[in-house]
């Protein structure tokens, strides 16, 4: 018998333990070699975990339970041979189910019924006093205690009816969250209470990117297979502004700010697993098709579970489109260590005055969350001015006046 002993491998610098968060196997199954038999939680990223040869595992850890990079989590009987079909003992047991005959149910005793008494329906003094402290009729209750009596607990749970319905569920689900959700959730608290942090926010009137998209879509997906979608012309709007405005792309280390001379844009995208931050390295150097390709991977990424740690780490700026969820205007939080995040919102067509004239048009509201303690109220307005610039006159602020170069057709 040879068997082989399944660590945790280190997922990426700076993670010592995992927490498994769901079991894709069976204690006893017969795995393959590089077969998924579990998908672990860093406080970064969902892994799955590939079987390191083939055999009879035999699982060493709980879902839930946090292990320790490098610990033992199951065991690989590399001896055992590949079952050809359903095991033995799995037929056996369905045969002697089927033939098994059904066991005769032991004639049920008739209970008596039960009589009304006079402490049917009357409360206790303790439920009594509960009762009249809600204005509830003790009559109107059901009791549950000897007899029928209303007791204590009855009282606490009975509702006013008050032409409100009762009698409808209310149960109650408690589960553990997974080591990534407790991970967003303390980085949440932590930007909050560790950041001099203020939103400061601008409207932008979306029409002429609406109308290089209408005139170039068909083009762009059909040279370069991606969608010419919002985000690339405000990724291009963020690496100019943040150029424009170096100290929004930069990040404060104890006494000292650093400053980048490279954007890394971390995208915010909603996983099967909660809130995932991929980061476009070097947007300032790529091309709409670029940035469009990189996001569409990194995204189908985070959605099948696939992105790793080093996909989601280092980014010098954040960009959030709770548009996609129908938001109008949010605050967005700091993804900390970074210093500022662009939220985008939902596309409304309203009213404005334009040259003068009042016309309809695309707007949206965006909004800039910063750290006050680097980025001062010019510097963060100034920013998204902008932004706002680049984006309601994208020809020549992003495409240097050549939309059909710039989106390489």
């Amino acid at each position: 018998m040879s068997v082989l002993e399944m660590k945790v491998p280190s997922p990426g610098e700076s993670i010592t333990e995992v927490e498994i968060a769901t079991w894709l196997v069976k204690d006893g199954d017969y795995v393959e070699k590089d077969q998924a038999i579990a998908e672990v939680d860093s406080d970064k990223a969902t892994l799955e975990l590939p079987a390191e040869a083939s055999g009879i595992i035999t699982l060493k850890a709980e879902e839930g339970d946090a292990v320790a990079v490098g610990q033992v989590v199951c065991l690989i009987d590399t001896s055992a041979a590949k079952p050809s079909g359903e095991t033995d003992s799995e037929a056996q047991k369905e045969e002697k189910a089927a033939e098994a005959p059904a066991k005769e149910e032991a004639p049920k005793k008739e209970e008596a019924p039960k009589t009304e008494t006079y402490a049917t329906g009357t409360a206790s003094p303790a439920a009594k006093k509960i009762l009249d402290e809600k204005n509830i009729e003790s009559a109107s209750v059901k009791g549950t205690g000897k007899d029928g009596r209303v007791t204590k607990e009855d009282a606490i749970n009975a509702v006013p009816s008050m032409g409100t319905p009762t009698g409808g569920p209310r149960e109650t689900e408690r589960k553990k969250m997974s080591m990534l959700r407790r991970k967003v959730a303390e980085r949440l608290v932590e930007a909050k209470n560790t950041t001099a942090m203020l939103t400061t926010f601008n409207e932008v009137n979306l029409t002429e990117v609406n109308k290089l998209r209408s005139e170039f879509k068909d083009a762009f997906k059909a040279k370069h297979g991606a969608s010419l979608g919002f985000m690339s012309f405000f990724t291009k709007a963020v690496t100019r502004a943040l150029q424009l405005f170096p100290d929004v792309n930069s990040m404060i280390d104890g006494q000292e700010q650093i400053k980048f001379d490279f954007a890394d844009i971390s995208i915010a995208v909603s996983g099967p697993k909660g809130l995932m931050v991929p980061v476009v390295r070097n947007a300032e150097l790529l091309s709409f098709r670029g940035i469009e390709a990189e996001i569409k991977r990194l995204a189908t990424r985070a959605r099948d579970g696939q992105i790793t740690v080093d996909e989601m780490t280092g980014g010098t700026f954040t960009i959030t489109n709770g548009g996609v969820f129908g938001s109008m205007l949010s605050t967005p939080i700091i993804n900390p260590p970074q210093s500022g995040i662009l939220g985008m919102h939902n596309i409304i067509e309203r009213p404005v005055a334009v040259n003068g004239q009042v016309v309809i048009a695309p707007m949206m509201y965006i909004a800039l969350s910063y750290d006050h303690r680097i980025i001062d109220g010019r510097e963060s307005v100034g920013f998204l001015v902008a932004v706002k610039e680049a984006l309601e006159n994208p020809a020549e602020l992003l495409m240097n006046n050549d939309p059909k170069k710039a989106l390489e057709l």
